[in-house]
């Protein structure tokens, strides 16, 4: 494992690269054919696809269909899948600025029109703990909470004060009673849950970046990394020749997801691996 310096209340540390182990430690277990053009998985490695159609299908951990939202015409293209909370889905739309909650059947349940809190520009959003949503406003550079009725609860002052820059965050989680705002270009911030900033992990220019657990996960080129919170150390595997052309990753604290788009008769396929510590 090698250490990645951590940013503690803005004061900056540089980052040391190691290099990569040979060693994948990843073992196939299924495989799901079909049309898929994106997908996202939850802490209980239930698998959400979204198709080319816009319909969205839900698998549990064996690989079995067990749900699907079908009613895709009313918001256009889905840019988010949220499935933080398995029991709470949220599905986001960015061009209407809108989110629409699903249970854990798939079923609509609430609608979140975020123009009428006046956020007319947010790329990304996430679930919080206690099932609010967090939103990051690119017109006025803030992290914003807001309920169910999207009724703001809380925002941070705006980053062009606090930071002394504005953010281009494509990533908000929240997981072990923090929230983290990753800007692939500065790094991973870390607040507490009243928006206190707390630190800046020095993790930059990596693709499919996920929370979980203990560990933040993400790739960049033929590598995946592995990072681990509390100790500030991290570990990075050369991907194997199959998984090199993959179109996107996805981890669980156990599990690697890789999306391959061209698998023959048109079909995408998913590929799920064991990941050995």
């Amino acid at each position: 494992m090698k250490k990645l310096p951590v940013t503690i209340l803005l004061f900056l540390f540089t980052t040391g690269a190691g290099q990569a182990q040979t060693d994948t430690s990843f073992r196939l277990l299924k495989i799901i054919r079909g049309d898929i053009t994106d997908f996202t998985v939850d802490n209980l490695d239930n698998i959400y696809t979204l198709n080319s159609h816009n319909q969205v299908k839900k698998y549990n951990a064996a690989g079995d269909s067990v749900a699907a939202f079908n009613d895709i015409r009313k918001y256009g293209r889905a840019g988010l899948i949220d499935v933080s909370n398995p029991l709470k889905i949220l599905l986001y739309y960015r061009d209407f600025a809108t989110v629409l909650m699903l249970d854990r059947y798939l079923n609509p349940v609430n609608t979140v029109d975020l123009r009428k809190q006046h956020i007319f520009q947010a790329k990304t959003i996430a679930q919080s703990y206690d099932n609010k949503i967090w939103v990051y406003d690119e017109l006025e550079n803030k992290l914003k909470k807001i309920d169910e009725d999207g009724k703001l609860l809380q925002e941070t002052p705006d980053f062009r004060m606090l930071l002394e820059r504005s953010l281009n965050p494509v990533k908000i989680a929240d997981e072990n009673r923090y929230v983290y705002l990753y800007d692939s270009t500065y790094g991973i911030y870390v607040f507490d849950y009243f928006g206190s900033l707390k630190n800046n992990i020095q993790i930059r220019q990596w693709q499919n970046l996920k929370v979980a657990g203990p560990y933040i996960f993400g790739s960049r080129s033929d590598t995946l990394f592995r990072y681990e919170i509390s100790s500030f150390m991290y570990d990075e595997w050369k991907l194997p020749g199959e998984l090199r052309t993959a179109a996107a990753f996805n981890f669980s604290s156990t599990r690697l997801y890789a999306l391959q788009k061209d698998c023959g008769d048109q079909q995408s396929c998913l590929l799920v691996y064991a990941l050995r510590p």
